[in-house]
């Protein structure tokens, strides 16, 4: 029960915590001064979401993700967020590419290496179908973690900072709707892949409530950092580095792995929310369609970093705040059809 719950919630975290989050791009274009309420609705609703996305999925033993959401949505805009899931899911993954390629430009290396590697390592993660994702997952996001959370508390212990000094400052608390519908989007095309591989209630519980937890705290520490250097960040296009830069090198190299890794988990989410949507359709290996999809996506890579995340996340957690609206009220709703 336990380690299959900490799959999940490893899985969830994987595909939250990309590249968006990890550089601190995503909680500033969000969050920033009088956000700590913010952050708390945040973990309830993301908690609660997970929970609902995992119970259907468990209920109907989904290999995909429309089983889910058609329930959750309902049979006549199910066909309008099928679109709006592939297409979220393609253009994140385009962020994830891109982002690699920007952590490899902070070493001088050369944009199109970064943007090469986690391709080829996508591939060969999927190898093993899905299977590698769970796998790799386990062993990369307690490290990760644990790795951002060190980092974090030990630029707020040298700056003697204090969580809390902004705490009477919430007028940014409607935030946390478009940030937890832009995250519940994807939720709902990796969770609605693996209802057959679930096998208690348990596990789910387990998985909702560590991830939003952990989320939760990683979020405030984080925003908490990112506020007092708010007049330095748009001189970087990840704003991680602009914590750093006071740091030896060897922290800097540190964090670039895990902001890497970050990437990839999430990319690779993404890839297996597109992939198991598709697979229907093709006969042939998963690796190859895992590539094919690979390749249509590099050309768009070329679109800045920033860029993207400043203009499409925004976008998809307005135009997401319907799905998260069903989420919070689906008892009501499930109890109404009945």
């Amino acid at each position: 029960m336990w380690r299959s719950g900490f799959r999940w919630m490893f899985l969830i975290i994987g595909t939250t915590i990309g590249a968006g989050y990890a550089s601190g791009r995503e909680l500033w274009e969000f969050f920033g001064h009088g956000s700590g309420l913010a952050i708390v609705l945040f973990v309830v609703f993301f908690s609660f979401s997970c929970l609902v996305i995992m119970s259907i999925s468990y209920r109907k033993k989904s290999t995909e993700y429309r089983p889910v959401l058609k329930e959750i949505v309902g049979e006549k805009l199910s066909p309008i967020y099928d679109f709006m899931i592939f297409l979220y899911l393609f253009t994140t993954t385009v962020v994830m590419l891109s982002g690699s390629g920007a952590t490899g430009q902070a070493f001088n290396i050369s944009y199109w290496w970064g943007v090469g590697f986690i391709v080829i390592m996508l591939v060969l993660l999927f190898l093993r179908d899905i299977g590698g994702l769970l796998s790799i997952n386990q062993l990369i996001l307690p490290v990760l973690i644990i790795g951002m959370l060190y980092v974090l508390l030990r630029f707020t212990v040298d700056h003697h900072l204090n969580l809390f000094s902004h705490w009477r400052e919430q007028h940014n608390w409607p935030a946390a709707f478009p940030f937890t519908a832009l995250n519940i989007l994807p939720m709902i095309a990796v969770l609605g892949a693996v209802g057959n591989k679930m096998s208690s209630k348990k596990e789910i519980w387990i998985a909702s409530l560590g991830s939003g937890l952990i989320l939760g705290v990683l979020t405030f520490i984080y925003n908490n950092s990112l506020i007092q250097i708010a007049e330095e960040i748009f001189l970087y296009e990840i704003p991680l580095f602009a914590i750093l830069s006071n740091y030896p090198f060897y922290m800097v190299l540190f964090m670039t792995i895990l902001l890497w890794f970050a990437i990839f988990t999430t990319a690779a989410s993404g890839i297996m929310g597109l992939t198991t949507r598709l697979e229907s359709y093709f006969s042939i290996p998963f690796w190859l369609l895992v590539l094919i999809i690979l390749a249509t996506m590099i050309p768009l890579t070329t679109v800045g970093f920033s860029t993207l995340i400043g203009v499409l996340y925004p976008l998809y957690g307005l135009l997401n705040l319907y799905v998260l609206t069903r989420l919070l009220l689906f008892p009501l709703w499930n109890k109404r059809e009945k």
